[in-house]
């Protein structure tokens, strides 16, 4: 992909996004639902948008909050609804706005004591908590309003059900569509009250001291501790601010805190490789604030907006995060001895064929799914799988008793996990990467984009493996031509092709006309490039195909 002569550099003045008009246009534009890029549409990871754009708006947030009501109604969930924002600008008012809707209809809603911002996998943590107390004898869900690292101009809203991550499809269409209807109708059928009784009706809620006090029971907190581990830490501007700095009063870690600024317009941030402010902490233009700091830190941990994705910096540099995972595979599986023999590992089918050698050699079972932690959810929840990754840098993993800790994504246990595996081994995960480099070899990574039109876009969506004519990928044998995950058999909305000693997967993106191309080849950096050309050769003639 091109960069930008600015990644990578503190952002100028004129990057940055103007935060009062971005406010305004929240209430002043009234999305048109006939308008296919200003309705309701909920992605892998909840609806997303601009107020700018017409795309996250107050109307939005009325009809998404009280069709999220009518569902819960139906589904017979009467417990507490966790709610949680991060720190983007546009978080806040889609708050205010949620819990107008909410106490309209009566649902019993905990909302952060004091304000505080409250990351991703604490909402998820604070559903599981409740709905593992036997002696409630209703069910929790929740809401989490953030965007994840997209720019500052962007909003998010996502919902979690009671199993405690993301939802599946099935209820994101329920929600979707009544949304939209919502919306058609001008937001006749939404219940709403005052900001001053949406206050007076949610519950203040403690999200940090419980997860705080509960994380020697995911991570060996004792063994970083002794060890001394130095430990560098920078929130990007996020919600895990507040969480990391009652850790380092809790356990009194050998940890520093390199950024504590909260700017809605993130402008401390330096840019990212397209020119743009993004909160991607998988990034090293994004990241090269925390790079600088490296040679002072045994381990420094990134986390984004939200805190559910992790970046994890050695004196090597910033890790890939499908390194990464293979690392934290590797030594969890070995060092979890309470663990469910049966427990496997699960990955996205665009992440490291590293992953599938390590569960090999583990003698653990790899269930591989469509890209969306959503597909993790039960296998976390139920104990068969130990370990959910996703190869954005985003990923969870059970107690040390083998029970559930998050059902979502959790950049601050991944986060810890990098210095409990530097403080146990001696080692940093760069340098255990290293070694597994040694046992395995060596492979090139990465991700590409090509133009496609809406139309193309959907054809993809849509193949059919016997739409892919070629035998030979970048010179090898083509073994499998997939369009449904292995491990679950769901759709994986485009293609993957596999040969013995490479891949390349294609999805059309849900946001801009392009495809996504991820690709790995165990031959070198060149014969990426030929599996990047091929792919898109295999890819043109299936959608210039006949379907």
């Amino acid at each position: 992909m091109p960069t930008s002569a600015l990644a990578g550099l503190p952002a100028p003045q004129e990057l940055l996004t103007d935060i009062p008009k971005l406010l305004a246009n929240y209430a002043a534009i009234r999305p048109d639902p006939a308008n296919p890029l200003q309705r309701v549409a909920f992605g892998t990871s909840g609806h997303r948008g601009s107020s700018d754009d017409g795309s996250f708006n107050e109307a939005h947030i009325l009809a998404i909050t009280q069709a999220v009501c009518e569902y819960r109604a139906r589904a017979g969930i009467r417990g507490p609804l966790y709610i949680g924002a991060d720190t983007h600008a546009l978080s806040e008012p889609a708050l205010q706005t949620a819990l107008r809707v909410l106490a309209a209809n009566g649902v019993w809603t905990r909302r952060s004591a004091g304000g505080d911002f409250t990351p991703t996998p604490l909402v998820s943590f604070a559903i599981l908590e409740f709905n593992r107390d036997l002696h409630n004898s209703e069910q929790a869900d929740g809401i989490v309003i953030t965007p994840s690292h997209n720019p500052p101009r962007d909003g998010g809203f996502k919902y979690n059900p009671p199993s405690g991550g993301p939802a599946d499809t099935d209820i994101t269409g329920a929600v979707q569509r009544r949304a939209n209807e919502l919306l058609e109708a001008g937001l006749e059928g939404v219940q709403s009250v005052t900001s001053e009784q949406a206050l007076a009706h949610a519950e203040e809620w403690d999200f940090i001291t419980p997860y705080v006090e509960a994380l020697p029971e995911v991570v060996n907190i004792d063994a970083i501790k002794q060890a001394g581990v130095h430990i560098g830490v920078d929130p990007l501007g996020g919600a895990s601010l507040p969480v990391w700095e009652h850790i380092q009063r809790r356990y009194g870690l050998n940890m520093e805190i390199v950024n504590e600024v909260v700017d809605p317009a993130f402008s401390f941030m330096t840019v990212d490789h397209d020119g743009k402010i993004r909160m991607d902490c998988s990034s090293p233009s994004a990241m090269a604030s925390l790079l600088s700091h490296k040679n002072r830190f045994d381990v420094a941990i990134g986390n984004d907006p939200d805190a559910d994705r992790h970046g994890i910096v050695t004196p090597d540099g910033l890790m890939n995060p499908n390194h990464y995972l293979a690392v934290c595979i590797d030594y969890l599986f070995q060092n979890r001895p309470a663990w469910p023999s049966t427990a496997g590992v699960g990955k996205t089918l665009v992440s490291s064929n590293l992953i599938d050698k390590v569960a090999a050699r583990l003698g653990r079972t790899l269930v591989e799914v469509p890209v969306g932690f959503k597909y993790f959810v039960d296998g976390l929840l139920e104990g068969t799988l130990g370990f959910g990754g996703e190869e954005s840098a985003g990923a969870s993993f059970l107690r040390m008793n083998g029970a559930a800790w998050s059902t979502d994504k959790d950049g601050i246990i991944l986060g810890l996990l990098a210095a409990e595996i530097r403080a146990v081994t001696g080692q940093t995960p760069s340098q255990r990467f290293a070694a597994l480099s040694q046992e395995f070899g060596s492979s090139a990574y990465s991700r590409a984009d090509a133009p496609a039109t809406p139309a193309q876009k959907s054809k993809l969506s849509k193949l059919s493996p016997e739409q892919v004519q070629a035998t030979t990928l970048a010179g090898d044998p083509i073994t499998a031509k997939l369009t449904r995950a292995p491990g679950n058999d769901q759709p994986i909305g485009g293609l993957k092709v596999q040969t013995e000693f490479a891949w390349f997967a294609a999805r059309p993106s849900g946001t801009e006309d392009i495809y996504k191309i991820y690709a790995e080849s165990w031959k070198g950096e060149a014969h990426l490039q030929e599996v990047f050309e091929a792919a898109r050769a295999v890819v043109s003639a299936a959608l210039e195909g006949d379907s």
